[in-house]
This record gives C-alpha cells, structure tokens and sequence, in this order.
C-alpha cells in the first residue's frame, strides 16, 4: 500500500544561499552535557574537513552542569559523497570526547511522514497541499484513518488512503494493522486530527517522532463539542497546541502555540471555524520546523532554533 506520495515539487531551500546546491548543504544537530571548548571543537573540525559554517545557533540549559544544543548549517561540496566518512570522524574526534548525542542530515532530503486522520480534514488536506507544493519538505507517504470519509479528497494529491476501522473491541488488531505500515518506514508520523488515543506500545514500536495538534482548551473542554461549551463560557481566547506524543495523553513536549482573539458576538460554528484556522497554522509551524531539523526535543519541552 505505501506509495511515492506527493507529486515532486520545488521545495523551499531552507538554510541554502542562493546559487548554492541544495545537496551541498548539511545540518549538524548536537545534544551533549554543557563544558567549555565544544563549539570550538565542533568549528575547528568543520574548519579542517573543508566545511563552511551559514548558520550557527547554540543553546544551554545552564552553563554549570546543563546540557548544551547545538544547530549548525554547514556547505561543504561533495557533502553526499563525503558523508558517511565525515560522521566517523565526527563520532571519533568530536562526540566521543563530549558525550555528544549528534547527527548530521542532509537539507536535499526530505522527511517521509505519515499522516493519521480521523473525520475532520482541515489540517491534513492543508498538509497535503503545503507539501504539494513544496512549502514543507516533506513527502506524505501515506494516510491512515479510522473513517473512509476523506478517502477520495487525499487520493486526488496522489498518496494513499488506507482505511482501518477502529473499535473498543479491535483497538489492539488495528494499532498492529498500522504498525505494519509505519514501523521503520516513516521519519515523522502526524496525528492530523486522529481522534483516537495511541497506545504506549504504538508510540514505542512506530519508529519515529509522532507529533499531535490539539484545540488549546484542554484540559477545560476535554470531551465533546468542546467549541459549544467554549461559548457557553463566553470564552475570549481560542488557540491550538501542537506537541510530541507521549505516553502522558496530550502532555508531551510543546512545539508550536498560537491564540485568536473572540468575542460575545461569535457563534460557536464562528469558533469552530476560527479554531480550525489556528490549528492548520500551529500544526503546519510545527512540521515545517521539525522536518527542517528546526526542533530539540527535551524530556519535557523543546528548544526551536
């Protein structure tokens, strides 16, 4: 079932000067115990193997006994067919002296990612199209829902829809049914409005980030019609969270964040359609970011270069 996904399109050259060959450009993502030398370490190296350094951005979450983030974007020509030589000599004169947990990507890569969808369409549809055009780099490999209802809107964006009913009953027969399909082929998997909760052996056996976009009124408005109960309230704020699946139902790591402003004269279907707004831009943020190796994860929080 798993297909070529989205049709090949310009995609936005982050990181990369203009005239510069997209495969000639790097990223090195560094996560390590905070201690005095490693950005000279790290510059020295790129220096001495021939790298440029475009963009460096550093982070430590104390300089006594922290730990220490690192984003560099480097050019070096000839990086592909370098690479594998360069990351071993990185591990043996670098990380290993620091520590470091590190990895170099590729900005001519793009990430494969996986969307799983329920019945509401809006974040999906808007990542298929964002991707499409190549204002993410992404390639959407497929799309899981529980529900057949969106089967013939994703299927015009050329990517595979699969259908796998979910129960009380058959949650377990069906979370093996979409591993089967995800485990170790997908570098991101996105709940784009997947309104069933994974379980901890999904999230430990799918092989990669999964990252979920909710209404910001959890826990508040945590069940049903929760824009209906919104208004009841007389809400002034709505927004969108867009985080890291975990274990802890909706409590992972934040990536993205965003609010829009109500009022008195708003209808509930006004804040539904103005929640869905904020949620297609949150969670759109939020895959661009990750899937430009833009985002260091924390046990509890993230760092967003």
């Amino acid at each position: 079932m798993m297909g070529k996904g989205l049709s090949e399109a310009p995609v936005v050259a982050h990181d990369v000067p203009e005239g510069v060959d997209p495969r000639d450009v790097g990223r090195v993502l560094v996560r390590c115990p905070d201690k005095p030398g490693i950005i000279a370490a790290v510059s020295t190296f790129l220096y001495e193997a021939g790298a440029n350094i475009i963009t460096s951005d550093q982070f430590t979450t104390d300089p006594q006994g922290g730990t220490f983030l690192l984003r560099a974007a480097i050019h070096l020509p000839g990086l592909i067919g370098q690479r594998e030589s360069l990351e071993q000599r990185f591990a043996d004169q670098v990380a290993s002296r620091f520590e470091m947990s590190w990895r170099l990507s590729l900005a001519s890569e793009s990430k494969r990612v996986a969307l799983m969808v329920s019945k509401y369409d809006h974040c999906a549809l808007d990542l298929l199209w964002r991707g499409q055009r190549g204002q993410i780099p992404m390639n959407v490999g497929i799309v899981v829902s529980n529900h057949p209802d969106l089967g013939e809107a994703v299927r015009g964006f050329g990517v595979p829809y699969v259908h796998i009913p979910v129960t009380k009953d058959s949650k377990a027969e069906a979370e093996d049914q979409q591993l089967e399909l995800l485990r170790d082929n997908f570098d991101l998997v996105v709940l784009a409005r997947y309104m069933q909760i994974l379980s901890d052996r999904f999230l430990e056996e799918v092989g990669c980030d999964v990252i979920n976009i909710h209404h910001s009124f959890l826990p508040a408005f945590a069940s049903a019609n929760p824009y209906g109960r919104a208004k009841d309230r007389g809400v002034k704020l709505i927004g969108a969270t867009a985080h890291y699946a975990t274990a802890d139902l909706d409590e992972g790591p934040i990536i993205e964040q965003d609010t829009v402003r109500v009022s008195h004269d708003d209808t509930a279907l006004d804040l539904e359609r103005r929640g869905a707004d904020v949620e297609r831009s949150v969670l759109a943020r939020a895959i661009d970011w990750h899937c430009n190796d833009r985002v260091a994860r924390m046990p509890n929080s993230t760092v967003v270069f």
